[in-house]
């Protein structure tokens, strides 16, 4: 099959792009795929992609940042979507185009505003997918009415988490969608499992409030001051950097807490440790806590909706604590860093558990969807292509009935005219 995928920013850094680069790698020794970038930025996207996935902007932003069309408003891409800052009457204008165009037999929105383009400008004739990556309720009631609106000309929406699913099912009015959970996948890692005994609890992703990781600065102090030994390393890079750092020196804890910036290639810093953690509010997924895990590192993760209580298994491969409990989260972390043999065994439970995220099983379940779809979408053309050639004959039928009939009439009539002269 041909499949291509509508991305935001491919040369971006973030979940979104992460879990759509391993879905596309995954797919590519079987299928034609391309992912589609609308926004481009930089020369080359952060995240390496396997060369045989076509890789296409639509908009760079280097050389058309000023644009006038790209100075005008988006009229497609709806404005309750927390992106639409970024999207313009040039977006608009190329994204029409390009599905106007488009050859490919499956298309796959990436988040809520390129499903609405998806569901109005997708071609007719491909099956037409749209990608949630965040939640239902996370978004705000404007854009729930416009996804209400127009998602039924989808043919199927496609989660991160069972629960969001049974939201989606329950919620929304979506007649004819096929609403699954397909789970974000995460390769194996290249590199030996991490060390049970490493004395480094790890932290990953974009440093914004909803990660909280001033809960989680303030939380380790209390594991600092029992076991100085002992570091916290939190990656990444975003606008609470500054407020980060102050609170690290305000607390004395410029020998353990660490702020180690941006690593695209994580898998190296995992496996550098023995603890993940995570201190979301709101987490939609928690790729960060399956790649922690796939590297044999136990998590400790707030219990925020949707995504830690479905990958981690309390006790068995990581914690779950209350959302903003600092005293919670510190007694999980210091238990983990104060036993070793639970440590150890968490570490192998983490790297077993988290093998039902490679992604052998969900390519499977993905390239069983979309055949799925595919197949029922080549049977109804088919269906409407013989009706449409049923009716055809019917109509020529019913034009040699009447033309035979016509004729008969004449003859009779000419007859009756003979015999009366």
């Amino acid at each position: 099959m041909r499949i291509s995928f509508l991305l935001h920013n491919a040369y971006g850094i973030g979940g979104t792009i992460r879990t759509t680069f391993n879905l596309a790698e995954a797919l590519v020794p079987r299928h034609e795929v391309e992912i589609i970038s609308i926004l481009r930025h930089r020369e080359e996207p952060n995240f390496s992609l396997d060369p045989r996935v076509r890789l296409r902007p639509l908009v760079d932003l280097r050389t058309e940042r000023d644009d006038p069309r790209h100075l005008r408003p988006a009229r497609v891409f709806p404005a309750a979507e927390y992106r639409y800052s970024q999207y313009s009457a040039l977006t608009d204008e190329r994204i029409a185009h390009c599905l106007a165009t488009l050859e490919a037999d499956v298309v796959i929105g990436t988040r809520p505003g390129l499903n609405v383009h998806l569901a109005l400008q997708g071609p007719r004739e491909a099956v037409l997918v749209g990608q949630e990556h965040l939640t239902l309720d996370n978004h705000p009631p404007g854009l729930r009415n416009e996804m209400r609106r127009v998602y039924p000309r989808l043919d199927a929406l496609t989660t991160v988490t069972h629960a969001d699913a049974a939201t989606y099912q329950r919620k929304m009015r979506l007649p004819g969608v096929r609403v699954e959970a397909l789970p974000n996948s995460v390769p194996p890692p290249a590199l030996p499992p991490a060390d049970p005994n490493a004395k480094i609890v790890v932290a990953a992703g974009r440093l914004v409030r909803v990660k909280r990781y001033d809960l989680l600065i303030r939380s380790f102090a209390r594991v600092a001051a029992e076991r100085p030994d002992w570091q916290l390393r939190i990656y990444g890079k975003g606008e609470e950097r500054d407020r980060l750092r102050a609170l690290i020196n305000e607390l004395g804890l410029y020998n353990n807490v660490f702020l180690m910036g941006a690593a695209p290639a994580m898998e190296a810093e995992w496996v550098k440790g023995s603890i993940g953690a995570s201190t979301s509010s709101f987490e939609p997924f928690g790729m960060t806590l399956v790649e922690a895990m796939r590297c044999g590192l136990p998590v400790v993760s707030t219990d925020c909706p949707h995504g830690p209580a479905e990958i981690i298994t309390p006790g068995k491969d990581g914690r779950l604590v209350p959302v903003g409990d600092q005293h919670a989260l510190g007694e999980a972390l210091l238990d983990l860093v104060q036993n070793d043999q639970l440590r150890a065994s968490m570490s192998q439970g983490a790297l077993v558990n988290s093998r039902r995220y490679d992604p052998v099983p969900i390519i499977e379940q993905a390239e069983r969807l979309f055949t799925e779809l595919h197949e029922v979408k080549a049977s109804g053309r088919r269906r409407a292509s013989l009706g449409a050639r049923v009716g055809a004959r019917l109509v020529n039928r019913g034009h040699l009935v009447r033309d035979a009939a016509f004729a008969a009439a004449v003859s009779t009539m000419r007859t009756v005219r003979r015999s009366n002269r």
